[in-house]
């Protein structure tokens, strides 16, 4: 099973980045799910995605002034909500965790969300929402113990600074030894190249994975030789990336050394996706033995959704 950890379909231009063309909208994320990609010389395609709003998208109804703290998370969450609704076996809900619509109110509704509509992670952003995770505490606290309570994945979005240094998210992360804390990005983003910060957190921490999206293909081969393999999950940040490159990096693993290290098939399947679906009660699936396998699955899947 390939599950993508971050992606960011929205119904207008990304508020922040200002993309250009059309709208990311959900129907062109499942399109572009849809691949094929090819991955070990098989036909795959991205099964499910975690998705969320751009976070651009999550500043401005708090901004206009015209909001308050709750109204403004439902505004900027609805079309999010929308699509796990639309497209319930591929999308899943991440709720985006803005702080400066009030703790209290963004406690509440993570609550809502993962309780009434079944959101099993949480994202926060510091750099785009301006607090340092390591001095910020009070505001983190409320959102991070219902997290707790829940068992809802936390993903950090990391690589930016000043705010988004990895480890400043090390007081909490401590705080919270039972939420699972997902370094998104695995350090490197617009600010910087932190990567050996999430990769060093994950071998301390029992309770800090790494996303695979945006690291660089050789320190990911130098990082999978150590880390334990439940520890890298798959994302790719779409959009502005296009899945098939980050799939690319974690199939070079397969490769022989020194780019590769003769990675078996079923640990690669474990960091495309049944990591994850582990983490969130999902059943795993084995990955397919040939090719003739792998296309069979891709035309059921066809007829699953023709048949919906």
């Amino acid at each position: 099973m390939i599950i993508d950890l971050s992606c960011y379909p929205t119904q207008i231009v990304d508020l922040a980045w200002r993309h250009d063309g059309d709208p990311f909208t959900g129907e062109r994320l499942i399109e572009m799910m849809d691949g094929p990609y090819y991955v070990n010389g098989k036909p795959r395609r991205i099964d499910k995605a975690f998705i969320q709003p751009p976070q651009g998208n999550t500043i401005y109804t708090w901004t206009d002034g015209e909001l308050s703290g709750r109204e403004s998370i439902d505004a900027y969450m609805a079309y999010t909500l929308e699509l796990t609704k639309r497209y319930p076996d591929r999308l899943m809900g991440c709720f985006v965790y803005n702080p400066r619509c009030g703790p209290q109110a963004g406690a509440e509704a993570i609550e809502y969300y993962a309780r009434e509509h079944g959101f099993k992670m949480v994202q926060f952003q510091a750099n785009m929402h301006a607090y340092r995770p390591d001095r910020a505490l009070d505001w983190l606290r409320p959102a991070l113990a219902k997290c707790a309570e829940l068992g809802l994945l936390v993903k950090l979005h990391t690589g930016d600074g000043p705010y988004s240094i990895p480890s400043e998210w090390y007081p909490m992360i401590r705080e919270f030894p039972t939420v699972n804390f997902i370094m998104a990005h695995f350090g490197v983003q617009t600010g910087g190249v932190y990567c050996f910060e999430p990769y060093q957190m994950a071998l301390d921490e029992p309770n800090v994975y790494c996303e695979s999206g945006w690291c660089l293909q050789s320190r990911i081969v130098e990082f999978a030789k150590e880390l334990p393999t439940h520890k890298i999950l798959f994302g790719t940040d779409t959009p502005p990336n296009e899945p098939g490159m980050w799939l690319r990096l974690l199939e070079v693993l397969c490769h022989e050394p020194p780019q590769g290290l003769n990675l078996d098939e079923e640990t690669l399947e474990d960091y495309f996706g049944n990591n994850l679906a582990r983490m969130i009660g999902l059943e795993p699936t084995p990955y397919p033995r040939t090719v003739e396998e792998a296309e069979a699955r891709l035309e059921e899947a066809k007829a699953e959704a023709a048949a919906r």
